[in-house]
């Protein structure tokens, strides 16, 4: 059988890879390979990059009529082909065919936010400053600019950077994860037809190898990334070290306190949609639940009851809520931290590893997990799981959960869930994490505000897309002009003076 071999997408054509080396593309569901990926050499990184920067001279002069004319049609052509995203993102990835149409959605909700590109963009002006001296500032495009992006979210977060850096002026050079690569070259093709001239958006295939060269290459002015905490400090470093501009979104381990007078019922709805969707594997996924006083005995039958009505199976069948793991070797790490708090005392009340979906047994599954009586010092507490686990900490006042959450590494995110108000707005402003949410369980902030954690989950000074997005993309200039009076003229060799 012959399996499909996708190829670079590079000044507006689909482009071979010049080294031999190549990707496996598995169907979760399944465990089969369906297809292949070349990987970059460094010709293939350099031949790119030069591709963008011969775009970049007349792409950072088009009007922003022209821009905006492109991103909108652009904008239509997703909305158009949104279940064609979906479904592939689903082969590849493995998540449910609905979760993946909610990530194109939030995807789109970023491109939307970069149409209205010509407000975004507009500089400050004052006129007289001095006698006959205005003063005006401009945004600039930094030039060509790489994002690097992670597996479980294909579709979203490239469209969390290049939508942005496009709009900016810039042209782009996307690397995105080897393991469900399609959706980048589809993406790419429709921005295509939208009438993005080529070498704008480039998606260049590859491993550790393209993204170092990436990091070297000196017209490559800035990099995104999206990624664990270890790569994204040496996204952020590597990068930095060769001077470019670097936003690097690292890992997170969110938590979710769970104070007594809250509404248990809401909670347990909230807490097991946050902590299984998409099988665990999302950046604000929920995985552990901080239950204060007796909290933990109220919500707990009330999770594990929804639990057992879930259904794991392959995300293109329509009775799945939720799909497998990206890849064999994932899911064994996942059920390897089950296995440790297991042996470390922990109490197992739900247990996924056993599962084992009816006609795909040679699927990467792992059911829903639920671990209780977590303590700090277990490794399924202190590190990022990124599957379907959710582990429970038990702790005897607000303070307590405050001060658990202060002592992790990670500050992505976090939620809390009471009827008290004075709570909620006390932890609001206490909570040592870039982004709350008050009985909401992932708050992942609308396309108008920036998305960016805090401590080890952020490396860099910049979140991403938003107002933050329009500032990563662009250099700010400030101009002072003067059209002097013919009437006063003459050499003065003072210290010029505002008058």
């Amino acid at each position: 059988m012959t399996t499909k071999l996708l190829t670079h997408f590079i000044g507006g054509k689909n482009v071979a890879a010049t080294s031999d080396k190549k990707g496996d593309i598995f169907n979760p569901a399944t465990g089969a390979v369906q297809g292949q990926v070349g990987f970059a050499s460094t010709a293939d990184v350099d031949a790119t990059v030069a591709t963008a920067k011969e775009a970049s001279r007349e792409w950072r002069h088009s009007s922003l009529a022209t821009r905006t004319r492109v991103l909108f049609a652009f904008r239509e052509l997703v909305n158009k082909h949104k279940d064609d995203i979906a479904r592939l993102l689903t082969l590849e990835h493995g998540k449910v065919f609905s979760d993946a149409q909610g990530e194109v959605q939030r995807g789109l909700e970023v491109v939307e936010y970069a149409c209205g590109l010509s407000q975004l963009l507009k500089g400050e002006r004052s006129d007289d400053v001095s006698t006959d001296v205005d003063t005006w500032s401009m945004r600039q495009p930094l030039g060509v600019v790489a994002g690097i992006t992670p597996f479980n979210f294909p579709a979203m977060v490239p469209m969390w950077m290049y939508p942005m850096a496009i709009a900016c002026g810039n042209t782009f050079v996307l690397k995105p994860s080897e393991r469900d690569p399609s959706v980048t070259n589809f993406c790419a093709e429709l921005f295509q037809k939208a009438g993005l001239p080529d070498g704008v958006l480039n998606v260049l295939h590859g491993d550790k190898l393209a993204v170092d060269r990436l990091l070297e290459h000196p017209d490559v002015a800035a990099v995104s990334f999206v990624g664990s905490t270890p790569i994204a400090r040496y996204i952020y470093e590597t990068g930095t070290k060769h001077g470019k501009r670097v936003q690097a979104l690292g890992g997170a381990k969110n938590h979710m306190v769970l104070l007594p007078d809250a509404d248990m019922d809401l909670a347990a709805d909230a807490v097991v949609g946050a902590a299984y969707g998409s099988a665990g594997e999302r950046c604000m996924a929920i995985s552990v639940l901080v239950c204060v006083g007796n909290a933990a005995d109220k919500v707990l039958p009330r999770i594990t009851e929804r639990m057992a009505k879930l259904v794991t199976g392959n995300g293109l069948e329509p009775q799945s809520q939720m799909g497998p793991l990206i890849t064999k070797v994932h899911r064994d790490r996942v059920a390897s931290f089950v296995d440790a708090a297991e042996k470390d005392g922990a109490k197992i009340l739900v247990d996924g590893r056993p599962l084992k979906v009816p006609g795909h047994e040679a699927g990467f599954f792992l059911g829903p997990t639920l671990i209780d009586h977590v303590t700090p010092s277990m490794s399924c507490y202190k590190e990022e799981i990124f599957g379907p686990v959710l582990s429970v900490v038990r702790v005897d006042s607000y303070d307590d959960a405050v001060a658990l959450i202060h002592g992790h590494i990670y500050g992505n995110g976090t939620a809390i869930f009471t009827n008290d108000g004075g709570a909620a707005r006390k932890f609001q402003r206490d909570i040592q994490v870039g982004m709350v949410g008050i009985n909401v369980p992932i708050p992942v902030p609308m396309a108008y505000y920036s998305f960016g954690g805090w401590k080890q989950s952020l490396f860099g000074d910049l979140h991403i897309y938003g107002p933050d997005g329009i500032r990563f993309y662009t250099r700010n200039k400030v101009v002072i002009g003067r059209w002097p009076d013919p009437r006063f003229r003459g050499v003065d060799l003072g210290f010029p003076q505002h008058k």
